[in-house]
């Protein structure tokens, strides 16, 4: 699936690689935060030692920078953009839309769904532009 970047996105991606030395395959670009989706393996370099490195990217940008480790399945995928919460085991359902019902521990739906809901949203977001899932839904 091919993803559509605005004119910011590319910016923030652009000063992110930069700063870190890591990949970044899409950038959510919200108010108050930035979501980068970082290649996989890159997560390490991205953070940097004690977090300077993102730290440093959440100060010239302003805002707080959130990040998405990609996977190669959508399975995997959806598990890792969940985190931290600990999901249990994902299965894409594909009738008339694709959904990713996701069975995690009773003590991480908080963490899943994530402040006002902006952690499964920011997934639901990235999963639609990444894999042409619908909706992902909380078992």
């Amino acid at each position: 699936m091919k993803v559509t970047l605005s004119d910011t996105a590319r910016r923030f991606i652009a000063l992110f690689e930069e700063e870190t030395e890591a990949t970044a395959h899409d950038c959510l670009v919200f108010d108050d935060r930035v979501v980068f989706l970082v290649a996989a393996g890159d997560m390490a370099t991205a953070i940097g030692p004690g977090g300077r490195t993102v730290q440093s990217v959440e100060h010239q940008l302003g805002r707080t920078v959130e990040l998405v480790e990609d996977a190669d399945t959508p399975e995997a995928f959806v598990a890792s953009a969940l985190a931290p919460a600990a999901v249990r085991h994902v299965t894409l359902s594909r009738q008339n839309d694709t959904v990713a019902y996701v069975e995690v521990a009773e003590a991480d739906r908080g963490v899943a769904i994530g402040a006002s809901g902006k952690t499964i949203d920011t997934a639901r977001e990235l999963a639609r532009r990444h894999y042409d899932i619908d909706d992902i839904q909380l078992t």
